[in-house]
């Protein structure tokens, strides 16, 4: 049986929130509004108490002396302030109005350049040109006005919403920017007075949290990802996305404290996801491969095309994930190209996953998607990414990476060309793994929480420590490649039983002219990878033109599609960006 329930263009009257979602959101909000530490109180504390309509007078006071001080920050200075001006509500100073006013006329926020950057400019650009909307080009910091102002960042916003919804996001699945995108969708969406805009951005936030609520694992983001960062590449709890999942559905902790980005999403239209995405969320009771197709950074330098496209496979259970994209820069300097994570009962300070990588780091890189100039490239990006030209890193991508996964089994094959700064493997071995155990054969097996894993290095390695714990697999050869199957504590009486079950696998590998391996998987399929090559299953090469945006039993969506059906059980939420409809149904 077929149901629509929301129509075109206007929305149905939002539902009430549950109460254990009031609940999250009111005890975060209520953080920020009234701050415990020693801290100078800042923007958020402001926008906190104006939403609960508490102390005006103090943010209106500590308002102008924010702005006095001068602002900073460009696009992350726009969005607090935005966020004040809308939920001010009559409640600030007409002296603190006009400080605000004059500083969207004094202050020139750098656009960025990045995806995220974008959205959160061209959003805070919009709502206020729509909050001011009469005023000449004088009184605006872009010398244009209110119109322009407004007609432009509309066109940009529509544009990433219909690029995104046919080729995926350029910032695909990132433990930090998760926010950065949900942020700009919820201001649109509760202050927007554009029907249309307002419709988009409820429906894009559907779209983006689906995508997050797929690839996790009790509240944490599994990979891969376009962008984490070092500590959160290891330490996956320590991210905004931890934030978001407690928020969102009750899933795992927040940080401590929780980030303000969650806090600025819930002061706007502090939207909670529908049942079907809670659903989708936490459902862990059959194992599943969920497939997705991205697309990388703009690249502006050595390619034919503006967005190469990105394929990633995710395999997920209740007691671990495996996870992967095909390997290579698609991102610069904080890519996260694949592992493993499992289950932990408290994430907090947890290394819960397992990876290798090749340790690339090279001004070709850093040109393919940055406009600045080469003189002393490295050496700026080191000043803020600190580890981007370390032969120690466990962050980044690399043209001599690719990468093979079948459910969770993932094959990685490494050919560094002479020359290359770094043509050794780093594969990181956490401090919380339990059980490691050399074997004679050449894999490596261990546990870590309710998952077993069995990882070949194809070459010979040695050990170095990681500071703060956990130890490095260093193996300083130019064509390497990795062998890692995963399977749950269930499915054997222990990992010595795991092991025998490995060791009667066949295993075919090759190092030269070019690295190969030909393995016979834990679930039954005989996988043949060759570097350069397409990899085949049971003879069967890898069809990647057939990629789908969404692949799985909770997403689906094609190419181009501008469209997204979510599914769990009999329900369905099918969201059609090109009519602005949402429909729900049973099947």
């Amino acid at each position: 049986m077929r149901f629509v329930l929301a129509a075109l263009l206007l929305a149905a009257p939002a539902a009430a929130a549950s109460p254990e979602f009031e609940q999250r959101a009111r005890s975060l909000i209520d953080f920020y509004a009234h701050p415990t530490g020693s801290g100078e109180p800042g923007y958020g504390t402001i926008a906190a108490k104006l939403y609960l309509r508490e102390d005006a007078e103090w943010c209106s006071r500590r308002l102008e002396e924010l702005l006095a001080a001068g602002p900073s920050g460009d696009m992350f200075w726009m969005f607090p302030v935005t966020s004040i001006a809308y939920l001010d509500r009559g409640q600030l100073s007409d002296s603190a109005r006009r400080a605000l006013r004059n500083a969207w006329k004094t202050y020139a926020p750098y656009r960025g350049d990045t995806e995220n950057h974008f959205l959160l400019y061209y959003t805070c650009l919009y709502l206020m040109a729509q909050l001011w909307p009469d005023l000449p080009g004088s009184e605006w910091y872009t010398g244009k006005p209110s119109e322009a102002n407004l007609a432009e960042a509309r066109e940009w916003i529509e544009s990433w919403v219909r690029l995104t919804t046919r080729r995926g996001q350029g910032e695909y699945d990132c433990t930090h920017y998760i926010g950065v995108y949900l942020l700009p969708m919820s201001y649109l969406a509760a202050w927007s007075n554009d029907p249309a805009m307002k419709k988009r951005a409820e429906m894009m936030l559907d779209y983006l949290i689906a995508d997050y609520a797929a690839e996790n694992l009790d509240g944490l983001y599994v990979g891969a990802h376009a962008r984490t960062d070092d500590r959160q590449v290891v330490e996956k709890w320590a991210a905004v996305a931890s934030d978001f999942g407690w928020t969102l559905f009750g899933l795992g902790r927040p940080q401590e404290p929780p980030g303000g980005y969650a806090l600025y999403y819930l002061l706007a239209s502090a939207y909670e996801p529908p049942e079907i995405l809670k659903r989708i969320a936490t459902d862990r009771s059959q194992p599943y491969a969920h497939y997705e197709r991205k697309r990388t950074r703009n690249r502006w330098r050595f390619h034919d095309e503006l967005h190469g496209p990105v394929y990633k496979t995710t395999y997920v259970r209740r007691e671990y994930a495996v996870s992967s994209d095909q390997g290579g820069v698609l991102q610069p300097i904080q890519q996260h190209s694949w592992d493993v994570t499992w289950a932990t009962p408290d994430p907090r300070g947890a290394h819960n996953t397992l990876f290798a990588l090749n340790p690339h780091s090279s001004l070709h890189e850093l040109q393919s998607y940055f406009v600045f100039a080469p003189d002393n490239a490295i050496e700026a990006v080191v000043r803020s990414k600190k580890t981007y030209d370390s032969p120690d890193k466990l962050l980044g991508g690399s043209p001599y990476e690719k990468i093979f996964q079948d459910q969770d089994t993932v094959i990685a094959l490494y050919d560094v060309p002479r020359g290359a700064r770094f043509p050794h493997v780093n594969g990181f071995f956490s401090k919380d793994l339990a059980e490691v155990r050399e074997d004679a054969s050449g894999w490596i097996f261990a546990r870590g929480g309710e998952a077993l894993i069995a990882f070949r290095p194809l070459q010979p390695y040695q050990w170095k420590p990681i500071a703060g714990g956990g130890r490095r697999l260093f193996s300083p050869y130019r064509q390497n490649g990795v062998v890692m199957q995963v399977a749950a504590a269930s499915e054997y009486p222990n990992l010595e039983a795991f092991a025998r079950a490995i060791r009667a696998l066949p295993l075919q590998t090759r190092i030269e002219p070019t690295p190969r391996v030909v393995f016979q998987s834990l679930r039954g399929q005989k996988l043949e990878f060759t570097y350069g090559e397409t990899p085949a299953r049971n003879g069967v090469p890898l069809d990647y033109g057939a990629w789908p945006l969404f692949g799985g039993p909770f997403l689906e969506a094609a190419v181009d599609s501008e469209a997204l059906l979510m599914k769990h059980g009999s329900l369905r939420r099918k969201l059609d960006f090109r009519r602005l409809t949402v429909e729900e149904f049973n099947e």
